[in-house]
């Protein structure tokens, strides 16, 4: 036995063992870098592929409210401030939807009253009216809503289009109806239309 473990040849045979069994590791695990950077973005985008499969199409947050026992929405990004109703300042000269304008934290903001505006039972104001302050870029103002409902999430691509009785000015500023019947409105195109005055003339 001693001769075996003393034998060089024996110990020449096991060296080249040892040796070719490192190479097959160095083959297998040493990745060139250029293949390395293509591996990594493959998987990266496989994983963005299976991210995207199951994340929801185009949702959006939004914030639900009821204006004359109807049920609304709007996306959440358009919505600055809700707070409740207190006092407000009627405007003369100004159309019949425009209720007047209020003291927001130092800012002079009109108020509009959508129930005029889409022609909906208008019933007497009361402390439990909230004002709802609709902001872009470019335009503010508040909108007198009932009540506040909270947040949901809604997606666009589920969105319905608007009933065939639904008609005039509110169905110009409707982005779609919600499976449980919410009048989603197109925020954008609310602080956009050059048509829809809020101040006086």
């Amino acid at each position: 036995m001693s001769e075996s473990v003393n034998d060089p040849a024996r110990w020449a045979q096991l060296n080249e063992r040892l040796a070719e069994f490192e190479r097959r590791l160095l083959d297998g695990f040493a990745i060139d870098p250029e293949e390395r950077t293509a591996r990594l973005r493959e998987r990266s985008l496989e994983w963005a592929r299976e991210i995207g499969d199951q994340a929801p199409s185009d949702e959006f947050e939004a914030l639900r409210f009821g204006i004359s026992g109807e049920l609304y929405a709007i996306a959440s990004e358009y919505v600055a401030l809700v707070m409740p109703l207190s006092q407000y300042t009627p405007l003369p000269n100004t159309p019949a939807y425009v209720l007047g304008i209020v003291n927001v934290r130092g800012r002079i903001v009109s108020v509009l009253d959508l129930r005029v505006l889409f022609e909906l039972p208008i019933d007497s104001l009361s402390e439990r009216n909230f004002l709802l302050i609709l902001q872009s870029p470019e335009m503010e103002f508040g909108v007198l809503i009932d009540r506040v409902l909270g947040i949901a999430q809604i997606r666009r691509d589920a969105l319905q289009k608007a009933p065939a009785n639904l008609s005039g000015v509110r169905a110009n500023y409707l982005l779609g109806v919600t499976a449980e019947q919410a009048t989603v409105l197109d925020g954008a195109r609310l602080l956009s239309d050059p048509d829809l005055p809020v101040m006086a003339e």
